[in-house]
């Protein structure tokens, strides 16, 4: 199962350098709600709204979502071995949570922060270069 964080979803619709393989989005792709809000408030905020909600929706709807529910939000209070945002304390909460249910996480990221917060939990990253 792969955790998608918000940069590889706007890569993708914003066509950015780094490309993300086409292989992961046949993949089993799961995230927080909170995705689906940063993505279109990011997009609304470059005036893409809607010009790109039609790809966005397609993209997003290929992702199983994780509510942000009390045992979440209650992980994403206690302190991380490093230095994180808020949103990243959600994200990473929402993948320690889904390891804590025994499901195996790999965690797709472009951002390099996120990456170096998933390592530090003991998340492993997924290699989007060799997909």
């Amino acid at each position: 199962m792969i955790y998608l964080d918000t940069s590889v979803v706007l890569a993708t619709l914003l066509a950015e350098d780094r490309v993300v393989p086409e292989a992961l989005w046949q993949d089993t792709l799961v995230a927080s709600r909170l995705l689906a809000i940063e993505v279109r408030v990011r997009l609304s905020a470059k005036g893409l709204g809607s010009s790109h909600s039609e790809l966005a929706g397609g993209l997003l709807g290929r992702v199983a979502f994780v509510e942000m529910d009390r045992p979440v939000l209650a992980r994403a209070h206690d302190p991380f071995p490093v230095a994180v945002r808020t949103l990243e304390a959600i994200h990473l909460a929402t993948a320690c949570y889904l390891r804590g249910q025994g499901q195996p996480v790999q965690v797709a990221t472009f951002d390099e922060r996120m990456g170096a917060a998933a390592r530090a939990v003991g998340l492993e990253l997924c290699d989007l270069t060799a997909r």
